[in-house]
């Protein structure tokens, strides 16, 4: 854990942040509406002895009493899909609507763009793009399994995605889980913090600030962007979302989903950043007995 401790200044009862970081991950799934509403699901899983109990902020959101969703009837059928708690927070910050066109950036395995599908009705279009060539047969699968129809898949660099395949001449929306160093998925990976630190997550920045560049360009006026990591390191956080803002093309909004959180940090370590990353929010493992997550929601304005 040590290379979590530059962050003590930052984190309001650190000790209790660090005691949930050890302590092992609640097993979530999501619910897909797009096979099965949630009683039935939740029907399904208690009757093959999964105890399950239903989150407040998402009718979605269930936590099971079993290591291993996936070999239940429910999964195999499509009907739930294995997906961290606070994974689930951006699509639904993102909230598309039916028909709409989006990009998930970097989708695979693909539970946040099967979980966009679901939320427009599995209408419409989501490009899921991954640059990674093996993870693409995993994100292709989960879509089958998933029963998604309105998915395009493509193996792109993110940084150089086109709309020349898509009958759209900009996207509605734009989802940007970026690759990053991944800490705050320490409590189902304790490998997670091997290598991080502010050298790699400087590193890390350059490339998300591209890619959510891209996907700002890519988004038509007034549509919605959307950026997540699952790591706390302010370079690959604030710092990335204030470079992209200081271009003058978006803005950040206001957005509640229904879990506590904290405000996105205005300064870190001599670095200031845009007085409105208030307005992005960090989701800490000790606050809602989840993993770590940065999410940021930005209206484009050209």
């Amino acid at each position: 854990m040590d290379a979590l401790g530059r962050y003590e200044p930052i984190i309001e009862d650190f000790e209790a942040f660090l005691d949930a970081c050890a302590r092992p991950l609640p097993t979530t799934v999501r619910v897909n509406g797009i096979q099965s509403p949630p009683t039935r699901a939740v029907a399904a899983l208690e009757a093959e002895g999964v105890a399950v109990t239903r989150r407040e902020w998402s009718e979605d959101v269930l936590e099971v009493e079993t290591a291993k969703p996936g070999n239940t009837w429910p999964y195999f059928h499509g009907w739930i899909h294995g997906q961290e708690e606070v994974s689930m927070v951006p699509p639904v910050v993102l909230d598309p609507d039916p028909g709409d066109a989006v990009w998930d950036s970097c989708a695979a395995p693909g539970g946040k763009a099967s979980q966009l599908a679901d939320l427009m009705d599995d209408t419409g279009l989501v490009v899921a793009n991954d640059d990674n060539l093996g993870r693409v047969s995993a994100l292709r699968s989960n879509l089958d399994r998933l029963g998604v129809s309105c998915a395009a898949v493509t193996n792109r660099d993110a940084r150089r995605q086109t709309l020349d395949a898509f009958d759209v001449d900009a996207f509605d929306a734009a989802l940007v889980d970026a690759p990053c160093t991944c800490e705050g998925t320490v409590r189902k990976n304790p490998d997670a913090l091997d290598g991080a630190g502010p050298g790699a997550s400087r590193n890390l920045g350059r490339l998300q600030a591209d890619i959510l560049r891209r996907g700002v360009e890519s988004t038509r006026e007034g549509g919605t962007v959307v950026y997540a990591t699952c790591t706390f390191a302010p370079e690959e956080n604030e710092a990335v979302v204030d470079a992209v803002l200081s271009e003058g093309d978006c803005e950040l909004v206001e957005f509640d989903v229904g879990l506590d959180s904290r405000p996105g940090l205005t300064e870190w370590e001599g670095d200031e950043y845009d007085e409105s990353l208030t307005r992005a929010k960090r989701f800490y493992p000790h606050l809602n007995d989840t993993g770590g997550f940065f999410t940021a929601k930005l209206e484009v304005t050209a």
